[in-house]
């Protein structure tokens, strides 16, 4: 994998960014164990992603200045960090990390997926849903529970365009478009190869024939 940072230097560079945020002196000496867990995940992501600049030839590129990237090397950072050692202070402080430098939340214990990404994601908030590989979303988008506190799920390769809400007991199928501004809630199960769009409780499906993994992703 490119990167724009050796893994000896991000760690250190997360370093100062944790400490300069929270002055708190707590013990920070696993963080580059973690930071090569989360480096891992990312180099198996992105080298399945073609957006530009994530990847060359197949083979993954990570820069900390290239803000979509380091806001998904982040989440994935937190979470290892609570899959590998719940209740571990860096796990919460590399999510609030993400929050305050990119206004998107992701919080550790959601399982985003294995090849996912995100399109500058400012405002974003993506709950605790079932995900699939090929996800994308852009800003503003929420993913969130309905008052039963159920969540949505989600096929393979699904686009949430900016604005765009799913919320509650629906299932979107896979290779799916959400429009920009769409709002579904409790929307059931939409069938695979669809475009949503409109606002409940007058959300609407249609056909596509565009496909998102080979159209977004260019797989």
């Amino acid at each position: 994998m490119q990167l724009s940072l050796q893994r000896n230097d991000l760690a250190s560079y997360v370093r100062k960014q944790l400490e300069h945020l929270f002055p708190d002196g707590a013990d920070l000496v696993d963080l580059p164990k973690f930071v090569d867990l989360a480096l891992d995940r990312v180099e198996h992501c992105f080298s399945r992603v073609r957006l530009k600049g994530f990847s060359v030839n197949g083979e993954a590129r990570f820069s900390h200045l290239h803000s979509d990237q380091y806001a998904i090397f982040l989440y994935y950072l937190s979470n290892s960090v609570f899959r590998e050692r719940p209740g571990h202070p860096i796990a919460d402080k590399a999510y609030v990390l993400n929050k305050a430098l990119h206004a998107w939340d992701a919080f550790y214990e959601v399982v985003l997926p294995d090849v996912f990404a995100v399109q500058h994601p400012v405002g974003t908030v993506l709950g605790r849903a079932n995900y699939s590989d090929y996800f994308i979303c852009y800003h503003n988008c929420t993913v969130g529970a309905n008052l039963d506190n159920v969540y949505p799920s989600f096929g393979r390769g699904v686009v949430m365009y900016g604005g765009s809400r799913i919320i509650g007991q629906t299932s979107v199928g896979d290779n799916s478009f959400v429009s920009t501004g769409a709002i579904v809630i409790d929307g059931g199960m939409l069938e695979a190869d669809s475009i949503l769009h409109g606002i409940y409780p007058n959300a609407r499906r249609s056909r596509t024939a565009r496909n998102v993994v080979r159209d977004i992703f260019g797989v």
